[in-house]
């Protein structure tokens, strides 16, 4: 037999780049950085199935989907084994080893602008908190992941208490807040800001409850003055009004970037395109595939209240579809189209029924997602307000936002309710300020209201799927196939 050396053989594969030939370069760190945002383009983050997973289990929205999938999301009856919980886990634990990749090897860059390389570290922090920020909003008992797996060498890693998660998430948006810039040029719109990472740690202290921190947090953002209400509320929901002075956040679609084939949960490739599935998920059919609906009290408590000049709510108009005169959809009358429905509603918010197009169904929309916008600022800082005591200045902030939709001044009247009262009138305000963007659960699970078996009640004559609520099921399953490759998690009660 011949023998040689064990070094003759080089089993490095020189057309695939590895951690040690990585890493080296300026460019090396901003690609990984702009790796970390590709990961919200995922049918398990924002491509789809968590706009899903944050409105359906609403009152605002129901799910009359014939997949099982996404009508069980809403009625709370996804159990240990679904793509649903799957695909959430597998996308956002992406993005928080992504994060994780930058944050390990970024400090052994040289970067010849100091600025530049705190930016793109304050970048990674930010998205790692966001990414966490989902996780533990989902899943409640999640492993807290600080470093990449190949650096940490823990492949079967135990939960975190929800409290230690919300601690780190709260340490990555501040620390980022103090290394990211307050905007961009025009070239890097999208990126995250300094009022990005402020408002996300305020809501982080606001979910804790602790309200006085969260108050600072968010009055700092308004007092920055670089966000402004737009006069237009529905200019936050189409292209034409992407990265306007209302948004801090919004993640970037588009239908020019990229290719054509559809992201769904795979290694990305050049030919992926940058669009999101959410409008065709979301639209009724036949336009879409009516995933999603309105449910018959969210429409109802739009019509509460008529503007100054004794017209609808214009954010009804903008939210759904429903039987009014010269109601268009898709190019299309609606008393034509469901003539034999007059009571239809349909989802219309973040969908392309007045761009022009004549349906949804080739899954592109080049909407951009908003997670952040300055009226959620405003009402959670006029929330804080009302637990610490303050229903005046509270009141001072709900107006702000009612005045842009030409709501009548109750401000006077607001600066005398009790701090119950006002606790319902901001729950009727954020109801119909942010219909379908993924706020309601989350709003009602963080005020108790499924623990009170007189709120309980009211939630289920608002959407019947809530009579299916079982306690536990506030937050999702752990998917039964991490628990059978990681021994060291266990799955969440209710299940």
């Amino acid at each position: 037999m011949i023998s040689c050396k064990s070094d003759f053989l080089d089993l490095a594969n020189p057309n695939v780049q590895t951690s040690e030939s990585y890493w080296k370069t300026e460019d090396d760190a901003l690609k990984g950085v702009n790796a970390i945002y590709q990961g919200l383009y995922y049918d398990g983050t924002f491509l789809r199935f968590a706009q899903c997973a944050l409105d359906f289990r609403g009152d605002d929205t129901m799910s009359p989907s014939t997949w099982d999938v996404m009508s069980n999301t809403g009625s709370f009856k996804l159990f240990n084994n679904t793509i649903m919980q799957e695909w959430l886990w597998t996308a956002f634990f992406g993005g928080v080893n992504r994060a994780n990749l930058v944050l390990d090897n970024i400090e052994n860059i040289p970067f010849k602008d100091q600025n530049y390389k705190n930016r793109l570290k304050g970048e990674a922090l930010y998205l790692r908190a966001l990414n966490n920020f989902y996780l533990v909003s989902f899943f409640n008992n999640i492993p807290l992941i600080l470093k990449s797996y190949k650096n940490s060498g823990e492949y079967f890693p135990s939960q975190a208490t929800p409290e230690e998660t919300w601690t780190q998430i709260m340490k990555d948006f501040d620390d980022a807040s103090k290394l990211l810039p307050s905007g961009y040029s025009n070239a890097d719109l999208g990126r995250a800001t300094k009022g990005a990472a402020l408002a996300f740690l305020g809501k982080s202290y606001l979910f804790n409850k602790r309200y006085a921190e969260a108050a600072l947090k968010f009055k700092e953002v308004i007092d920055s003055k670089i966000y402004n209400l737009v006069s237009n509320y529905g200019e936050n929901f189409t292209e034409s009004g992407e990265n306007n002075p209302e948004s801090i956040f919004e993640v970037q679609f588009s239908r020019e970037a990229g290719g054509t084939t559809i992201g769904w949960v795979d290694v990305p490739n050049a030919d992926w395109s940058k669009t999101t599935a959410r409008a065709v998920t979301y639209a009724p059919a036949p336009f879409g595939w009516n995933d999603a609906a309105p449910t018959k009290w969210i429409f109802e408590e739009f019509k509460k209240e008529k503007t100054i000049e004794d017209q609808v709510d214009p954010r009804l108009k903008v939210s759904i579809y429903y039987n009014y005169p010269d109601c268009k959809l898709y190019g299309q009358s609606f008393q034509q189209v469901y003539a034999n429905e007059t009571d239809k509603l349909g989802m219309k918010k973040y969908g392309n029924g007045d761009s022009g197009v004549i349906d949804e169904k080739d899954w592109r929309s080049g909407i951009n997602e908003r997670l952040m916008r300055y009226s959620d600022v405003l009402l959670m800082y006029a929330e804080c307000l009302n637990e610490l005591g303050n229903t005046g200045l509270c009141a001072d902030y709900i107006q702000k936002v009612r005045n842009r939709v030409k709501l009548p001044d109750r401000s006077t009247e607001f600066a005398g309710f009790t701090q119950a009262q006002m606790r319902e009138q901001l729950s009727h305000e954020r109801a119909l300020e942010f219909a379908f963007e993924g706020h309601r659960f989350d709003d009602i699970h963080r005020w108790g209201w499924l623990k009170d078996p007189l709120k309980l009640t009211e939630l289920k004559q608002h959407d019947a799927e809530f009579n299916s609520y079982v306690q536990g099921r506030e937050f999702f399953s752990i998917p039964q196939a991490e628990i059978q490759v990681n021994p060291n998690l266990r799955q969440n009660p209710g299940y």
